[in-house]
């Protein structure tokens, strides 16, 4: 097995960025886990770490210290929360914490471990934002932040291609087995079999095919590939959705 350096995770506990953890685990990686609650994977190359990301000064202080004792290059944003509403219901204070976790995480989290992603002149981003980026009813929140996603990491492409380093979005739509999803739709309910039929491929997504995804963008291979956004959604980007 290869030594593929250092990965930061966020959202690690579970759902699909659990199974992030294990397929970079199983590439080699040396895995620092972070989220609310410890990750059940036990593993000689992880670590895992209890924080709150939408705290700034604990995220910050976290991110020092993890970037002064690991050569962080490869850093995977999936944490995420959804927060919905219409929009005569949106609060002011969930687009405060929303962009607190989407946006100001990422930028906490790249900035610690740009120094060493360019010591080494190789690094590997990757945002995970979702297919409600491009609108769904009771997200203005989410789907504003989540679009601010894109916004970073094709401005980060720029920034940083010439240091070897990509950064890159996979935007997945409804995605069942996942805490976030099953929020709003509960599991093996008619509205969650009604959705899976609405999908052009006639099912919901699992964690797997979204890991699948980041798989492709961290891979050394993949050094020509920058500024994209891959949605694994089974074509719901390309029609209507209403979940």
């Amino acid at each position: 097995m290869n030594d593929r350096g250092v990965a930061l995770v966020t959202g690690s506990s579970a759902g699909i960025g659990k199974v992030i953890c294990e397929h970079l685990l199983q590439q080699g990686h040396e895995v620092l886990a972070l989220a609310r609650r410890p990750t059940a994977i036990v593993h000689p190359r992880l670590h895992s770490f209890e924080v709150d990301l939408g705290d700034r000064a604990a995220t910050a202080t976290l991110a020092a210290d993890l970037a002064a004792r690991f050569p962080i290059t490869t850093l995977v944003h999936n944490a995420g929360i959804i927060r919905p509403a219409l929009l005569a219901d949106v609060r002011l204070a969930d687009l405060d914490a929303l962009t607190e976790l989407h946006l100001a995480c990422a930028i906490t989290l790249a900035q610690a471990a740009l120094p060493a992603m360019r010591g080494k002149g190789f690094g590997r981003i990757v945002l995970l934002s979702s297919r409600g980026a491009l609108g769904l009813a009771t997200r203005s929140a989410y789907s504003a932040t989540k679009a601010g996603m894109i916004g970073l990491a094709r401005t980060w492409a720029l920034e940083l291609a010439a240091d070897g380093i990509t950064v890159n979005v996979v935007a997945p739509g409804p995605i069942r087995g996942t805490e976030m999803f099953h929020e709003v739709v509960p599991a093996e309910s008619e509205r969650e079999r009604r959705l899976a039929e609405a999908i052009p491929v006639r099912r919901l997504g699992t964690p797997e095919d979204v890991a699948r995804a980041v798989d492709f963008f961290v891979d050394p291979g993949a050094g020509f590939v920058t500024g994209q956004v891959l949605y694994v959604c089974g074509g719901a980007s390309v029609g209507t959705l209403t979940i």
